[in-house]
């Protein structure tokens, strides 16, 4: 069924859609359905003798489809004797052993693990002399059509558009070649690489032509970070400012998506201009913030008119005139704005996003990395605090791998100094420290953390996180260091959730057993370090559902410094005052090592403290546009129903 799902897939609304698109509820779900496909396409082979040729990619995207190759290998017997694999890139210049190669991460995930062929697989070499490159890129375009061309092609898309590593401006006619990378492509690797300064400028990549040539294109895409550039991809034109938009013009390429990886398409996005819909309460509220936005109307100025022209007649000749439809989605929208995050007491909640009573309620803030609680909702984690309720805070994990190494060598040398100079007597805490420093002083680019160092770098930005939480008002019995599991690898790539990690989030609630769970809801990422950790908090809170104190217990979902919830989906909205912003400044301050310096900037160019001003002043600024109070900033939360 999944594997027909891709294999029938004929698009849904040509008017907007320009290549077939198929999207499934998760990314796990979708990944399993092209290695169906894959398994398929391999075995009908091996029934005619053939060999079966697939262009694979790298990168975050496809490692759910690997994972899930190795399994129908080690548990359905599928076999990869007759398979030819050409991968589509390599960083330039790349040694084949370093943590950051291509070859490396293709043997882990799936070359060592199943049965084919050494001579089989084919990966850019990086570790050429430029001279040699020109020609081997002809030779390895040989190597294809020797093989009787790509049979199947995989794909991810960056965040420019690009396919491989054929940039924007890539012409669709290019050859496998050296090229330069984006600066929007390194900023987006260079979390791999510790850094901006450490991540490669050049690659070797596989032409658009040859891509372009395969007999079939299956491009992945997951989380809500890729749903901007899918939507010009598919909807847009063909250019070569986005060069998966190329694809349109491919005939057998499908795009294979999550559903929040889709949410941009006009069809998910905006679905009353495509068929008829059914008008929920949801998909109103929906269309007319989004015709008030578009329109640059308060909501309560929205006219007959303003309907009929923009594709809602059948709403308007369903619910309307247009007054009471906009008094309808004014009143809820006024409804989730609450200087009471934690429920005002003694009043009438039957309009307000919260319940008022216990007046005091016990409240459990999940932030997954050390800094995430007070630059995701700092104004409303004070708020808490200040009206009296019993707020507790759990750092998920240690955030150790966002530590410079500087910052991490200027501490351990500072105890080592500090010893030496006061003749402390040598013992572990000192070992520590002495082989943290001895490391870092000589690490190579492509070494991942020591044990010592991880811990060092942990223990700064536990200090900086008890800091936070001690200006927020939090004793230290209210902060709690899980340290999960998973998180602890050494290197960007973490482990999946595991029991270990959802039996320490179940013990915690079920000690504090809260009334209020904050927890990150960020999905722009769906392997990152906030997915995995709401992963947790899902499962804990679902396993312990049948509990007598969990039926007064609620979930709110923040999201982090890279987006904010779209404004028909927030369900409470805590608005702030300039002081109040200023307060959460401090808070994000106390942040020393994320200052001055991120590891991870992503991006955006911001400071982290920045990025959560703006956003949240875009989001008072959005409910000033709709008609709303005018505040000078919010933090928006939304409700999960378990």
């Amino acid at each position: 069924m999944l594997k027909s799902k891709i294999d029938k897939a004929t698009g849904f609304e040509k008017r907007f859609e320009n290549i077939n698109t198929v999207v499934f509820e998760d990314s796990s779900t979708a990944s399993k359905a092209v290695a169906k496909a894959i398994a398929d396409l391999i075995q009908s082979k091996q029934k005619s003798n053939k060999s079966c040729v697939l262009g694979l990619a790298t990168g975050s995207t496809p490692k759910g489809l690997y994972t899930e190759l190795v399994r129908l290998h080690k548990e359905e017997g599928l076999s990869f004797k007759n398979v030819i694999t050409f991968n589509l890139d390599e960083y330039y210049p790349m040694e084949p052993d370093s943590m950051h190669s291509y070859v490396r991460f293709m043997k882990e995930l799936l070359m060592d693990q199943v049965d084919i062929l050494p001579e089989n697989y084919h990966i850019p070499d990086g570790t050429l002399p430029k001279s040699k490159i020109s020609k081997y890129c002809s030779d390895y375009e040989a190597k294809i059509e020797a093989a009787g061309g790509l049979d199947l092609q995989i794909l991810g898309i960056g965040g420019n558009g690009h396919i491989g590593f054929n940039e924007s401006g890539s012409l669709q006619n290019s050859k496998t070649r050296l090229v330069a990378l984006d600066h929007i492509t390194r900023v987006a690797a260079s979390k791999d690489f510790s850094g901006l300064s450490n991540t490669p400028r050049t690659a070797i990549t596989l032409g658009v032509k040859k891509i372009m040539e395969a007999k079939r294109v299956i491009l992945m895409a997951w989380g809500e970070g890729k749903a901007n550039i899918i939507n010009q991809s598919v909807e847009g034109e063909v250019t070569n400012k986005v060069p998966a938009s190329f694809l349109q013009e491919h005939n057998n390429a499908v795009f294979v998506l999550d559903k929040e990886a889709s949410s941009k398409l006009t069809r998910i996005n905006t679905p009353w201009l495509v068929e008829q819909v059914e008008w929920t309460d949801k998909l109103i509220r929906k269309a007319v913030l989004a015709l008030a936005l578009h329109l640059k109307k308060p909501v309560l100025m929205l006219t007959d008119a303003d309907y009929i022209e923009n594709g809602m007649s059948d709403l308007l000749a369903d619910s309307g005139p247009a007054y009471d439809i906009n008094i309808k989605i004014f009143n809820k929208l006024q409804n989730t704005i609450t200087g009471w995050p934690g429920g005002k007491p003694n009043a009438d909640d039957s309009n307000r996003p919260e319940r008022a009573a216990p007046a005091k309620k016990r409240i459990l803030l999940f932030s997954p990395h050390p800094d995430d609680d007070i630059i995701s909702m700092g104004g409303t984690f004070i708020r808490l605090q200040e009206q009296g309720h019993e707020v507790h805070v759990a750092y998920q994990t240690s955030g150790n791998i966002a530590v410079a190494d500087d910052e991490a060598l200027r501490f351990a040398s500072f105890v080592c100094d500090y010893n030496e100079k006061f003749g402390i007597e040598s013992g572990q805490a000192i070992d520590i420290y002495t082989k943290a420093a001895k490391f870092l002083a000589n690490k190579k680019a492509s070494e991942i953390d020591t044990p010592e160092v991880r811990y060092i770098k942990g223990l700064i930005r536990k200090g900086e996180a008890r800091a936070t939480s001690h200006y927020v008002g939090l004793k230290d019995e209210q902060i709690h260091f899980m340290n999960l599991p998973f998180y602890e690898t050494g290197k960007i790539e973490k482990n999946p959730v595991g029991e270990e990690d959802i039996k320490l989030t179940m013990d915690l609630i079920e000690k504090v057993k809260p009334h209020q769970i904050y927890a990150a809801g960020d999905l722009a990422d769906p392997h990152g370090t906030h997915k995995v950790c709401l992963d947790a908090i899902f499962e804990s809170v679902t396993r312990l559902k049948p509990e007598p104190f969990m039926k007064d217990c609620w979930v709110w979902l923040y999201r982090g410094a890279w987006q904010e919830w779209g404004i028909d989906e927030i369900e409470m909205a805590v608005p702030m005052g300039p002081d109040q912003v200023l307060e959460k400044r401090r808070g994000i301050f106390k942040h020393q090592s994320q200052k001055d310096g991120v590891v991870f900037q992503g991006a955006d160019s911001r400071e982290f403290w920045q990025r959560a001003e703006d956003r949240n002043r875009e989001t008072a600024d959005i409910y000033d546009q709709l008609g709303m109070s005018r505040y000078a900033a919010m933090e928006a939360f939304v409700r999960w129903h378990f």
